[in-house]
């Protein structure tokens, strides 16, 4: 069941997420994307394997050399989907850390390659907090946000020679959920997910750990209209457990709060629980562990179709289902 604000306000847990894990979206060619995420962005695929529950089409995941958590953005490219509609009860931005003194070289370089550019270099204020940010929509639509973010001394992914490595990506820095009410997000972020609140109004800003890539905002409007998930939309996002004993523990805490939680699913790169905020937001927690590298090494990351064990009978099936991807050169 969705929570009521006053279960979520009453309920407290005693574990916090140790940042972001990843985000998930929704795409429509699986070809543009990898070229885009790969060749524009500067990203690292780190894995090519299938949506577990439609095997049919790929899951690709992107992120820093070795697909680390806080790092990774990854699609399930449906080639038949309609267009999505941002608005409210979506995570309407993802974005992506980059150093302070790059935002005038991603700003030339995006629109070299001809990116829809919703806005040039502006400062953002967000709960007290300013940051300078550059925002763009990828080839679906997909709104994401790059931050100016002198702090991040991640190295990123510096295998792509369009894209130096001094200007390169440093990882997922934040999302940005858009509610038509606030008070109920905010009582199950700070309250079952514990993470601390600042701000209020119409932004907010969540923080799970003082490091990069452990940021959650939400915006509140009453006049906006409601999102549609579809093409160019995030699916879901996703919150670091470090390990299956803490997921587990949260799991019960989530469960004895009232809300209606998933049993923990086998990711082959981790494990998962899903369950629903009261705004509507899918959200999910993952653990660290095992990684992309449990299934090839990590100089071969993302280069060959991996399948978890249960469907590897269905490999030849599924090739032929899937659309021939041409990969980008090993970097």
């Amino acid at each position: 069941m969705t929570p009521t604000p006053d279960t979520v306000t009453d309920a407290a847990s005693t574990i916090a997420p140790h940042g972001l894990h990843h985000v998930t979206a929704i795409a429509s060619d699986p070809q543009r994307n990898l070229d885009f995420y790969t060749g524009v962005l500067g990203l690292r695929l780190v894995k090519t394997t299938v949506n577990f529950d439609d095997p049919g089409t790929y899951h690709l995941y992107y992120g820093d050399e070795a697909g680390r958590p806080s790092t990774i953005l990854t699609f399930f490219p449906w080639r038949d989907v309609e267009p999505g509609r941002q608005g409210t009860g979506l995570t309407t931005a993802t974005a992506f850390s980059v150093p302070p003194e790059s935002l005038g070289w991603w700003q030339r370089h995006l629109a070299g390659h001809d990116v829809d550019l919703v806005a040039a270099p502006r400062d953002r204020d967000t709960a007290g907090r300013h940051e300078e940010v550059l925002t763009f929509r990828d080839p679906d639509g997909l709104v994401i946000d790059l931050v100016a973010s002198p702090g991040d001394t991640r190295s990123g992914w510096d295998g792509v020679a369009a894209v130096p490595a001094e200007h390169a990506v440093r990882g997922l820095h934040s999302v940005t959920l858009t509610e038509r009410e606030l008070d109920a997000t905010a009582s199950m972020l700070t309250g079952l997910l514990g993470m601390d609140g600042s701000g209020g109004g119409e932004r907010a800003r969540f923080a799970m750990a003082d490091q990069p890539g452990a940021v959650l905002d939400v915006a509140a409007t009453t006049d906006g209209q409601e999102g549609r998930q579809a093409g160019g939309t995030v699916h879901h996002v996703a919150f670091r457990a470090p390990d299956g004993e803490t997921q587990e523990r949260w799991r019960r805490e989530l469960v004895d709060a009232g809300l209606h939680v998933t049993p923990i699913l086998d990711r082959q790169y981790f494990t998962s629980i899903y369950f629903r905020e009261p705004g509507g937001v899918l959200f999910e927690i993952a653990t660290d562990r095992p990684g992309f590298d449990v299934d090839e090494p990590l100089l071969e990351l993302g280069r060959h179709l991996k399948l978890p064990p249960w469907l590897e009978p269905d490999r030849e099936q599924i090739e032929r289902s899937l659309p021939a991807l041409r990969l980008p050169d090993a970097g």
